[in-house]
Order: structure tokens, then sequence, then C-alpha cells
């Protein structure tokens, strides 16, 4: 909550916290574990396409970071959507076409477990983007993702079910 208030606060364009952040807290609440069992940071996605170079990512990296004490200001990792293009291929060795929303970055993501986001609105409602649903989610259920069959698969999810071994893992 101290995340999602925070940036509830400093406001990026198109914002979500996503991927880990939600789906190992899910995880861990429907196992017993600690909440923070397993979490190395806080994926927080925003979209500004009138810049897509590193230094303006950099410049609200560095804003984000700025708003947090460690050990969170560590643990907040910050990405413009409208850039993945540029450095996903290099990284993960997939090409990615660009975005046109930080939405639409859910729906390639390895796995519709993987595939959820969350935002604090003003009113403190809670706004949450699931392009394929949440049941994977709350079943522990972990598939390829219908519109992307990554070859990373596989070792993604060995090492979400080395973490959660309850996890049911579908390779097909």
């Amino acid at each position: 909550m101290q995340v999602l208030r925070t940036l509830r606060e400093l406001d990026p364009p198109d914002w979500l916290v996503f991927s880990g952040a939600i789906y190992q807290r899910v995880f861990n609440d429907l196992t017993g574990r600690p909440l923070d069992y397993g979490i190395k940071d806080y994926d927080v996605a925003y979209f500004d396409d009138s810049d897509i170079s590193y230094e303006a990512e950099d410049v609200v990296i560095r804003r984000v970071a700025a708003a947090f004490e460690p050990p969170l200001r560590d643990m907040v990792e910050v990405r413009n959507q409208a850039r993945v293009h540029v450095w996903f291929e290099a990284h993960f060795g997939e090409p990615y076409a660009p975005l046109a929303s930080t939405v639409e970055a859910l729906t390639r993501f390895v796995s519709p477990v993987f595939a959820v986001g969350v935002r604090l609105e003003p009113d403190d409602a809670m706004r949450i983007h699931a392009p394929f649903g949440l049941d994977d989610l709350f079943a522990m259920r972990m598939r390829h993702n219908p519109n992307r069959r990554s070859p990373n698969f596989a070792k993604i999810a060995a090492g979400a079910q080395a973490r959660w071994p309850e996890l049911t893992v579908i390779p097909d």
C-alpha cells in the first residue's frame, strides 16, 4: 500500500504496479507464507511516448526513487512501457513491438498469472487490470500467454515453482 499511495501522489502517466508485486503477494497469502516472501522488487510501469529516451525515463526513475526511503527505494523498479521495444529483444532474445499503453503491456507477459496490474485511485478504490482474468492467479496456475509463446517460459516457470512448489505449471 505504501508503494501504491506514493505512486498515486507522484502520478506518472498511465501508471500501474504489476507482475511480481501482485502475483507474489497473492501466492504468499494463498500458501500461508509471509507476504514479503520471494519479493525482489516492485515493478512500476508507466507510459509516456512523448520522449522515449533513457534520459527521460531516468528522470522518472530518480523522481520515484527519491519518494521512498530504503529499503523500498532499492526495490521499486520503474520502466516506461513506451520504450520497452527499444531494449527488450537485446535483453530477452525476443522481438517486441511498440506498445500503446501500460495495460497493453500486460497482454504480452509470459503468462496470464503475471498479467495483473493495480492502481490506487484518488478515492482509495483499487483499480485492477487483468486482461486474462484472475482465475489463473487464484488457482496458482501458470500457463503460456495465449497471445505469445515465450521461449523463456520453462525457465521462468521453473523459477516460480522453486519458490512456490504449489504452483501448477501447464507446459503446453
